[in-house]
């Protein structure tokens, strides 16, 4: 029953959302013609307990412009296009919905493994909610054993398929450090403690991450400005899916594109750069330019010696 609520409220938003403006009575149409209404009519107080629920479930308003045709609309609209909280959980109960809905051709349906960092997911929200100390058994790939330590939890971020933390140790050396990241799939193990802990005031989830282009936060590498030269091939994933929000396309023709950053330019980002191949080029600014020609250069030399070719 739940499950299926949360299809028509999924299905209502998209409705309204791709049409921009609907009335009443097209909304009522276009239900009658989709599999969930089972030939039931959308009587007006069910559509109404629809709205006040995924107004309180997902945070979006549906309006009505009280004039002409009276039509409906998402108000706060740009809560489903940013890059938020709300947005992701409505694009993830979209996809969810559509899987559990196609279970007839699931063999048809490849997924990406995502590791099971997950399963303590719930921990470190809670413990966020409750500013409550978080007592930690962690493996890190640069030490043999583990590690346990108490962390002050201060945010959680999802990049390619893994749930990172940001915490602050405990330990009075580690803690003047200030916070690190940690990888939940390397938590081994996982407990709240009842003692508390002050957030402080002044940091911030979206400071600390500004400028990044994805995990790696190095304070001492500086915001510039970045241009790669992008084949014109290459050019259309780059439009289509931007590797940072900072993206603006400077010159485009037949032949390529250029794409301007304003980010710090870690190693993250430089393997994002590698992982394009000859597709991509760092034409600005020179220092990383050198960069990655020194790391194509040994990438090439390290080929060359296992084939035996020196030239």
């Amino acid at each position: 029953m739940a499950k299926n609520l949360l299809n028509k409220y999924v299905w209502l938003v998209e409705t309204i959302y791709k049409a921009k403006r609907i009335s009443f009575e097209d909304i009522c149409q276009r239900w009658l013609d989709n599999d969930l209404s089972e030939g039931k009519p959308m009587s007006v107080r069910t559509f109404h307990k629809w709205r006040i629920a995924i107004e309180e479930m997902f945070g979006l308003i549906i309006e009505n412009e009280h004039g002409g045709r009276y039509r409906y609309y998402i108000e706060n609209e740009e809560e489903i296009s940013q890059n938020g909280l709300r947005s992701w959980i409505y694009n993830s109960f979209c996809v969810g919905n559509a899987l559990v809905n196609s279970q007839s051709i699931k063999d048809r349906i490849l997924l990406e493994y995502v590791p099971s960092g997950q399963d303590h997911l719930q921990s470190i929200i809670e413990a966020m909610k409750e500013n409550r100390i978080l007592k930690m058994t962690y493996h890190s790939y640069w030490k043999e054993e583990e590690s346990n330590f108490d962390v002050q939890p201060y945010c959680v971020k999802l990049y390619r398929q893994r749930w990172y933390m940001v915490a602050r140790s405990t330990n009075p050396v580690d803690y003047k450090k200030g916070p690190r990241i940690y990888s939940l799939d390397r938590i081994k193990c996982l407990h709240l403690e009842e003692e508390t802990f002050e957030m402080p005031k002044d940091w911030s989830a979206n400071d600390y991450f500004d400028g990044c282009f994805g995990i790696i936060v190095e304070q001492d590498v500086v915001q510039e400005t970045v241009k790669l030269k992008v084949s014109a091939r290459q050019a259309n994933y780059i439009r289509d899916l931007k590797m940072h929000k900072s993206q603006q396309e400077v010159e485009r023709n037949e032949e390529y594109s250029i794409f301007e950053y304003f980010l710090r330019p870690t190693f993250d980002f430089q393997q994002e750069i590698l992982w394009n191949g000859e597709e991509m080029e760092v034409l600005e600014p020179i220092w990383l330019r050198k960069v990655m020609a020194a790391v194509t250069k040994r990438m090439c030399d390290k080929y060359q010696s296992a084939t035996g070719n020196t030239d």
